[in-house]
């Protein structure tokens, strides 16, 4: 909310705070773990390659690359806050210090609740580094946290009553537990793959069949790393507070309760994967310490580690310059995706090349029959080509998927409207302003179809809503200079128009209104320009470039006016009114031309 208030629709802007927080987030855990490791030399390194790890992962490019993963880098930072707040309290117990690392945490979960886990995550730093395990019996430390538990078991209830309520939360007939549990091993098994050879990163996952052996195999993994790191707790206490961080802080994420459609998801590893690279910084820097002939060997990987995870971000990077290139790269990725088919369709739709949408949409529903995106978008694409017997059962079938989706029923509304029936068009735009009141679409339908009814002052009313709700929205300006304009209201509609031709350009219909707007307050050069503009956006535009001749006789240019009258009755031979006009230029004309002095 405070981007928007400073920033306005300036998405760099936003841009630069997550990767403020991200780098602060790397900062404060380079900080906490040298304070924790208590600033040795030897510490510093290994602190230095979490951070590093942390900073430039590619995984991570996707929580600090998408603005509305906001949520994932400031959660972090209030993740790391609470716990530099508790190594206070850990340094000189006291109820305000205590008091602190609350208001910490329930900062963190206001900004993501996946960190609920972060009681679990102060247990394993009691262990390990910071080693009060042997001076405070477990059970005492678990007491301890007791007041954060009880924080996160109510952001827990809340997060998940709010999900289900939204309908993110999937039913277990959809997703049956066999399944959720083979993809939850599977993905534990391909983060930990990808943490080290990150590679074929998607901005979503799909789920697909997991076979029987890799899901056993994966759990057998699992399963051999835990007691390994069990056995090994005394020797190297580092591994079991790394590998129990990665485990436990995802959790909530990792599908048992599957939120969204995804099979798993880049994002969710911002946290976790600290807990994997803390097991290899300081698992070599132990390796270092036993076998000094290797530290030469062990620091050259490392830096080869760090450089590559480097370049390989910057690569990542590329992906997210656009929402094209970026369900392009997910496509190219991963198999049968068919959100990334219908999204990239969506991208498409949004540049104008509904030609290049179509198909992905298509295949979209090739994949996922049932895929109510896909037939809304299909629908939407087919009906900005005119294609409305196409369109209308594939809007149907939307709303029919997805009663909720406010797009659906305005995508229904157009292709009501689009058949004439204004009155069934406009109880759809109701139905989706039930559903979304905020709807600058459905308040721009509603206007059109009212305007079609004749209740005029309805109709501006709504315009004028759509407008004040997205001043971004072309239509709507258009629509409402339209209407005013029919109201012989011309410098309201000039404003409008003039609005439409800055937002769309390339609009031949927001040209050639404007033309008309200025033409009839007297502005005939003005008018001119926008006329010549849409023909020449629109060469076959037969009333835009018979205005444009009929302005420039009027401006006694004749010569050019002739030529576009001859012009259009190439295009359009019968067009009576252009070869009337065309003999009267001729005659002005010649006239004229009698009339100078010799």
């Amino acid at each position: 909310m405070l981007d928007r208030e400073l920033f306005g629709w300036d998405a760099g802007a936003d841009h630069m705070v997550n990767l403020a927080l991200h780098v602060l987030s790397s900062l404060l855990l380079f900080l906490l773990l040298t304070r924790m490791t208590r600033t040795t030399v030897s510490a510093v390194w290994p602190s230095a390659f979490v951070a590093f790890a942390f900073a430039l992962h590619p995984l991570h490019v996707e929580s600090v690359a998408w603005i509305a993963e906001r949520k994932d880098v400031l959660s972090a930072l209030f993740f790391l806050m609470t716990i530099w707040a508790y190594l206070n309290y850990v340094d000189r117990p006291a109820a305000w210090r205590y008091v602190l690392v609350a208001i910490a945490f329930a900062c963190a979960l206001l900004s993501k609740s996946m960190t609920v886990t972060l009681p679990f995550v102060l247990l394993l730093l009691d262990f390990w580094p910071l080693k009060r395990w042997p001076r405070s019996a477990a059970g005492r430390l678990l007491i301890e946290k007791i007041p954060l538990i009880a924080l996160a078991i109510a952001a827990s209830i809340v997060t998940f009553l709010v999900q289900r309520g939204g309908g993110a939360v999937i039913a277990g007939g959809l997703l049956p537990i066999d399944l959720r549990i083979e993809n939850a091993l599977a993905s534990y098994a391909v983060y930990l793959l990808k943490f080290f050879r990150p590679s074929n990163l998607a901005v979503f996952y799909p789920y697909g069949e997991i076979p029987a052996w890799q899901a056993i195999l994966a759990g057998v993994a699992l399963a051999a790393i835990t007691v390994f790191v069990i056995v090994e707790r005394r020797n190297r206490p580092y591994l079991a507070t790394g590998w129990f961080w990665y485990l436990g802080t995802l959790v909530p994420v990792i599908g048992l309760v599957q939120v969204g459609a995804q099979s798993r998801a880049d994002r969710y590893t911002y946290l976790p994967m600290i807990g994997i690279a803390i097991m290899l910084a300081w698992g070599a820097s132990d390796l270092a310490q036993r076998h000094p002939s290797l530290k030469l060997a062990i620091a050259g990987i490392a830096v080869a580690l760090c450089a590559s995870w480097m370049v390989l971000t910057w690569s990542n990077l590329q992906s997210w310059r656009n929402s094209v290139a970026l369900f392009q790269h997910a496509i190219d990725a991963t198999r049968d995706n068919y959100v990334a088919y219908s999204n990239l369709g969506a991208a498409l739709r949004r540049e104008g090349r509904i030609d290049a949408a179509v198909p992905y949409f298509e295949r979209a529903l090739s994949i996922k029959p049932h895929f109510a995106d896909a037939h809304n978008g299909l629908g939407e694409a087919l009906l900005a080509e005119g294609r409305v017997d196409e369109a209308e059962p594939h809007v149907t079938e939307a709303v029919r998927l997805e009663p909720q989706s406010a797009s659906a029923h305005v995508n229904l509304a157009a292709t009501l409207s689009k058949r004439g029936d204004s009155r069934a068009a406009a109880a759809e735009y109701r139905t989706a302003l039930q559903l979304d009141p905020d709807s600058a679409e459905a308040h721009c339908g509603l206007g059109v179809a009212l305007a079609e009814q004749g209740r005029t002052e309805e109709a501006l009313a709504q315009l004028y809503e759509s407008v004040r709700i997205d001043p971004g929205y072309a239509d709507a300006h258009y629509n409402l200079g339209r209407l005013l304009g029919l109201q012989g209201r011309a410098e309201e509609a000039i404003t409008q128009f003039s609005e439409t031709v800055r937002l769309q350009p390339g609009n031949p219909e927001a040209h050639y209104n404007l033309g008309l707007a200025l033409a009839g307050r007297g502005g005939m050069k003005e008018a001119t320009d926008q006329f010549r503009a849409a023909v020449e956006l629109k060469p076959g535009y037969v009333n835009a470039r018979f205005n444009l001749a009929s302005a420039l006789a009027n401006l006694e240019d004749y010569d050019e006016a002739i030529a576009q009258f001859q012009a259009l009755l190439r295009i359009a031979p019968d067009f009576k009114p252009a070869r009337d006009s065309l003999a009267q230029a001729i005659a002005l004309r010649d006239e004229a031309a009698r009339s100078k002095p010799r």
